[in-house]
């Protein structure tokens, strides 16, 4: 807590919890003195907020019987962190939840003070998130509308789902137990009744969904939190190696973020490693940057970097 208005609110929220604390548990609660803590009941009772003591081993400060914090009391980092959130709502969900968002973000504005309504409108126009989807929200919809409403209910789906490791969709069912945005993509997570397993889908490759009348009991030891993480320690990755040229080095800082490695050379050139997910994914990610790289490891990389090149080639002769 770094500020005195946050401070007091929480001691509001203490003395309204929990009557009858000591000032030094009170102070030790907050991180600051006696002499603060006795401050802050003075100023308490200056902005007429009635704070009172009883003496005896089981006494010590207390709200006034029936006083209630007031159901909104945020601080101007807080409003901020509030809208902010809202902001992401509608981005991520779009117009599942753009009228609700939306409804709520008007419904703050008319209850904070001017100053932090000030410092709102800051942040709405200084901290934007944005661009979060690599495919149409729009075309997902429908089924992220379906599958929120089986999560929900625990009702099991009907789909047909287009793997990129087969050329045609096939039908599954699926017992959904969440939905999951991450790397730019919408995925849910579920119970797949083909595999008899948990599986995870890529949402913007669903189609024909249609909710079940089965309903579905969640395995009992599913941890959402504990999935993804194996998922993500599990998956396979390709290890690439890429050289820039000197004249192309300046391409690896704008993204350093992205190389797991960056090894600069004595004549200007730049090795950098990263990992992807297959190898179809490095071949983009290296040809995204045309003649300025080359690929050094690993050998099947170059030889699909290489193929994709002549194609390409091919296909604008004239």
């Amino acid at each position: 807590m770094n500020n005195t208005a946050t401070r007091l609110i929480t001691l509001i929220f203490l003395l309204q919890n929990q009557p009858n604390q000591k000032a030094s548990e009170l102070a030790g609660k907050l991180g600051v003195s006696l002499r603060t803590i006795h401050r802050y009941f003075d100023m308490l009772g200056e902005m007429g907020i009635p704070v009172y003591t009883e003496r005896g081993p089981y006494g010590g400060f207390s709200l006034v019987r029936g006083y209630k914090m007031p159901p909104l009391v945020l601080s101007p980092e807080e409003s901020v962190a509030v809208v902010l959130g809202t902001g992401l709502v509608e981005e991520l969900w779009g117009e599942l939840y753009r009228e609700s968002a939306r409804g709520a973000l008007a419904k703050l504005e008319n209850l904070l003070p001017d100053e932090q309504v000030r410092e709102v409108v800051w942040a709405r126009s200084s901290l934007v998130a944005t661009g979060m989807h690599r495919a149409s929200l729009e075309a997902q919809t429908p089924a992220l509308e379906k599958l929120r409403r089986a999560i929900r209910e625990h009702r099991s789906v009907n789909m047909n789902y287009q793997s990129n490791m087969v050329p045609h969709p096939s039908q599954r069912g699926l017992d959904p137990y969440a939905l999951v945005h991450r790397w730019g993509w919408w995925y849910a997570v579920g119970f797949c009744h083909v595999h008899q397993e948990i599986r995870i889908f890529r949402v913007d490759r669903i189609s024909e969904i249609t909710l079940s009348d089965t309903t579905f009991t969640q395995l009992p030891d599913f941890d959402l939190q504990t999935y993804l993480k194996d998922q993500s320690q599990i998956q396979p990755q390709v290890k690439a190696r890429l050289h820039f040229e000197p004249t192309s080095a300046n391409l690896v800082a704008g993204n350093q973020s992205y190389w797991e490695s960056v090894e600069p050379k004595q004549d200007g050139s730049v090795d950098v490693t990263f990992s992807a997910p297959t190898l179809e994914w490095a071949a983009s990610t290296t040809l995204a940057y045309g003649p300025a790289v080359e690929v050094i490891d690993p050998p099947e990389l170059r030889v699909m970097v290489k193929e994709w090149i002549v194609i390409t080639a091919r296909k604008y002769r004239s």
